[in-house]
């Protein structure tokens, strides 16, 4: 994850249960210039209950009478899907990740070998859940959502204590989508003071542009929901940017982390050949004698800057003039 941000193309369960829509998923993901596809796998019956309802978001956009375990029997691949999932990402040279949902899972997502644990916000107070994904001592993205700094603190304790490895925070709102005003992207700042570790953000809000600004605030990393098409029946679809917008998500987010450079003031090489057409140098203001005394009243300054720089100003004041010097004219000492 040196490159900064890395960006994670969230495919979650947009492929509505099919594999040969998720392989569609990781060929928009590539086209975008994504550098992680992430799915997410589960076992219905191990993740929820009979008795668990709906989010009202994804009650909006599938069956709302159905229960949540009914609705995620539809959206579960198998573990064959996801092993031949990591092989076609590895094939188009893109990372791939997983988030697992259950003790299951995760022994299963283990062995694929994924370069990082994504946690959901969800599972942020799960504490065996925590411990298991911790204890394999590899690197972890976990989000945020829903959470109080309290909250947070105490999962990020549970993690440090059984693992060493790299902990990233994901700044998150749980709802789908968000509302602006709900954002709070400051937080992400005070996460990484608190907790002394990289932060990045993952986004549901509606377009590119909160993304974009917290890659301006120093994320490392950037989670984004995308989908086939927007239309298409299930939970996370209207809030899931189409493949178009993923690709210029993932094209301003580059150019914004590139600009952001590395915090040292130089002079660029590109603007080398603009310092003598912008800046300026000491000329005669008007018709100057040899010998007469440089002074306000017949020097001045004036463009182009190949001459000498007007921050030598006063040394120059009270200097003789060594020959004539026509107005315009370029001073020398």
């Amino acid at each position: 994850m040196a490159r900064r941000p890395y960006i994670i193309a969230e495919a979650g369960v947009n492929h509505n249960g099919e594999f040969e829509l998720a392989k569609k998923l990781v060929d928009e993901a590539v086209k975008a210039g994504a550098d992680c596809v992430k799915f997410q796998t589960f076992k219905p019956e191990k993740l929820v209950s009979r008795y668990a309802e709906k989010a009202d978001y994804q009650k909006a956009s599938t069956d709302k009478d159905e229960s949540q375990l009914s609705m995620l029997k539809k959206l579960a691949l198998s573990y064959d899907d996801y092993r031949n999932l990591a092989k076609y990402t590895a094939l188009h040279g893109i990372d791939f990740c997983t988030t697992a949902f259950d003790e299951e899972s995760v022994c299963f997502v283990h062995e694929l070998g994924c370069k990082f644990w994504k946690i959901p916000s969800g599972e942020i107070t799960n504490y065996p859940y925590l411990v298991q994904v911790a204890s394999y001592q590899e690197p972890i993205v976990m989000s945020t959502g829903m959470c109080n700094l309290e909250e947070i603190g105490e999962a990020v304790n549970i993690i440090r204590k059984h693992s060493s490895a790299t902990l990233i925070l994901l700044h998150c709102n749980t709802e789908y989508p968000t509302p602006f005003c709900d954002v709070n992207l400051m937080a992400m700042k005070r996460m990484q003071e608190k907790f002394q570790c990289y932060v990045g953000y993952s986004d549901h809000t509606p377009g590119i542009e909160i993304p974009i600004a917290a890659t301006a605030l120093g994320a490392v990393i950037i989670e984004k929901h995308f989908t086939l098409d927007r239309d298409m029946p299930g939970p996370d679809h209207k809030a899931s940017l189409t493949p178009k917008e993923l690709c210029e998500l993932v094209e301003k987010v580059r150019n914004v982390g590139t600009a952001l450079g590395n915090g040292i003031k130089i002079l660029q090489k590109s603007e080398e050949k603009n310092i003598n057409i912008a800046r300026k140098s000491i000329v005669a203001a008007c018709n100057i004698k040899k010998g007469d005394i440089f002074s306000i009243e017949n020097i001045t300054t004036k463009r182009p800057g190949n001459g000498i720089s007007p921050m030598r100003w006063n040394e120059i004041l009270g200097e003789k003039a060594i020959r004539d010097f026509k107005e315009d004219e370029l001073i020398e000492i």
